[in-house]
């Protein structure tokens, strides 16, 4: 795996490299990896992640063929909306104490 450095800028190539990493899936090998898994364990795992990967892949078709309807895309912005501030007419005395 390699990551160019561009500017001597060496965050924007750590940010790089480990999003790289992320995809291979390193990051979860090496968690795997950390401590010994049972053959049993590992088995229920790898069914575990068997029967997600065909819910994953029929709930996709059901969107293909209009069967269920797609998800809604989470708004690109999220957090709370503050409405839009009334115009101000002059007469009111900006308080200067903590509200009570």
């Amino acid at each position: 795996m390699q990551v160019l450095v561009r500017d001597n800028n060496v965050e924007q190539a750590l940010r790089v490299l480990k999003k790289k990493m992320q995809r291979e899936g390193i990051f979860r090998e090496m968690r795997a990896r950390k401590a010994y898994e049972k053959p049993s364990e590992r088995k229920t795992r790898e069914k575990q992640e068997a029967v997600r990967r065909v819910r994953k892949a029929a709930r996709k078709q059901a969107i293909r063929e209009g069967l269920i309807a797609a998800p809604k895309p989470k708004p690109r912005f999220a957090g709370p909306r503050r409405p839009a501030a009334a115009p101000s007419t002059g007469s009111e005395t900006p308080t200067t104490g903590p509200r009570v």
